[in-house]
């Protein structure tokens, strides 16, 4: 019954977008062993973010494709909304436009038990060199459905509290290892000025965008989506001093315009000199501290930030799935394999640089004494962070999912990006924060109805 109503909740309302993706494919014609076209060649779309590793895997496919001849890797890097858009639309439409996709913790067990990604268990398992064992355990068992691996991590990743120390000392702030809320937003009013605003966080609309962070710090503020009878708990005092705390430390430290604001433009602010403070993916640290980054050697971290619960990161990974529509199989899951190896980590450490290494997926990756050296300043903590999480029960009150900035339904990327619209309006001061959450509530109910 859930991997029916998955298809309808999901699927239907996305066929009519997915036709029209999908007539712009540049895809092969291929048989299903992976040998497609003339002379055995074969091209993989591959659709995926446009995050720094991302771009990464993009510079490096070179080195595969010489490896091995024939096959051509069609990158289609997109923005996070976008991505999400374009792929559920292909995969739950069947229309077999991408012969790999980008796609999130949240999405792999209900997309696996739907039928629309292959079970990468036999390939993986049958292969000692690829060591599937040696992926990180929190993450392998996010990606698990019913004991089958449907997708592997390319990166994982909590979040942690990044800051400029030289900008902190100058204002004469210090931040702790475990800060609260109520502190950062203190001492992002004192660093705050003209030319460097105190904090960047997130304000883009989007459930993957604004509300990452946002439903963190509902729920160590002590809200959260639902209780354990799928009520919906949105129009609660609990969400509206949260939500109403994350507008007002924006409005006196944050950047102008925050609903135009996510991940790579507070990465950008930070590396400019223009943030002093960003609280988001751990996995942001291995770019500012990155041999390019004009940061590298600044920055300070710390755990995410709390006020009643005393962790507050998310946990999350972006991972490398092949859908079930694939007309190259053979070719997918072997392109899969490599850039989630172990090689491939040891290859952006030597082409690229040891702190551009995808964290967060391999525990073998955190032996590599380059990598040791290189990611000394954040590595530590970002495993710290990741083992803390507890993503049966992040905030306060028990939860009738495992998550922690999402809700495990298949109607929750409906809901969630309905809400951080709403949300983003009220930060942009288009409309009260009792309107945004009213309709919020109203929308989330109607989806906790499927789940009594």
């Amino acid at each position: 019954m859930l991997a029916k109503r998955r298809m309808l909740t999901v699927g239907s309302g996305l066929v009519v977008l997915s036709m029209s993706v999908a007539a712009c494919s540049s895809g092969a014609v291929s048989t299903g062993d992976g040998t497609a076209g003339a002379g055995g060649s074969v091209t993989l779309n591959l659709a995926t973010v446009n995050n720094g590793q991302m771009k990464d895997m993009e510079k490096l496919k070179t080195e595969y494709e010489t490896a091995n001849p024939g096959v051509k890797v069609n990158f289609q890097v997109m923005e996070e909304g976008d991505l999400r858009s374009s792929v559920t639309a292909d995969v739950a439409s069947g229309a077999g436009q991408y012969d790999i996709v980008t796609i999130g913790a949240y999405e792999t067990p209900q997309w696996g038990a739907n039928g629309w990604l292959l079970d990468l268990t036999p390939e993986l398992q049958s292969d000692s060199a690829y060591d599937v064992n040696d992926l990180l355990p929190p993450v392998r068992d996010a990606l698990t459905h019913e004991g089958k691996l449907y997708a592997v991590p390319f990166y994982g990743e909590s979040s942690i509290l990044m800051y400029n120390k030289e900008a902190l000392d100058k204002a004469g702030v210090t931040i702790g290892n475990n800060p609260t809320w109520q502190e950062v937003a203190e001492a992002a009013k004192k660093v705050n000025s003209p030319e460097m605003s105190g904090i960047c966080m997130r304000g883009k609309p989007g459930w993957g965008d604004l509300f990452a962070p946002l439903t963190t710090v509902v729920q160590t503020f002590g809200g959260n989506w639902y209780n354990e009878q799928w009520d919906a708990t949105v129009d609660t005092p609990e969400w509206k001093e949260a939500v109403t705390f994350y507008k007002t430390m924006l409005d006196e430290s944050g950047e102008k315009d925050p609903v135009s604001y996510s991940f790579n433009e507070c990465l950008t602010a930070l590396k400019e000199g223009k943030a002093a403070m960003w609280a988001d993916a751990s996995v942001a640290a291995s770019m500012l501290e990155a041999d390019d980054s004009p940061v590298k050697g600044k920055m300070g971290y710390a755990h995410m930030p709390v006020n009643k619960t005393e962790e507050s990161g998310w946990l999350w990974s972006w991972n490398l799935a092949v859908p079930a529509t694939t007309k190259n199989k053979d070719a997918a899951v072997k392109f899969v394999k490599w850039a989630t190896s172990k090689e491939y980590h040891q290859l952006v450490g030597e082409k690229i640089g040891w702190s551009n290494v995808p964290p967060g997926a391999r525990t073998s990756t955190y032996e590599i004494p380059q990598y040791k050296e290189a990611a000394k300043a954040y590595a530590p903590i970002t495993l710290e962070v990741m083992s803390a999480v507890d993503p049966k029960q992040p905030g306060v009150n028990p939860q009738p999912w495992v998550g922690i900035q999402y809700v495990s339904i298949p109607e929750f990327q409906d809901v969630g990006n309905k809400c951080a619209q709403y949300v983003a309006d009220y930060l942009a001061g288009r409309s009260s924060v009792d309107d945004a959450l009213g309709k919020c509530q109203a929308d989330a109910q109607t989806a906790g109805e499927k789940h009594k």
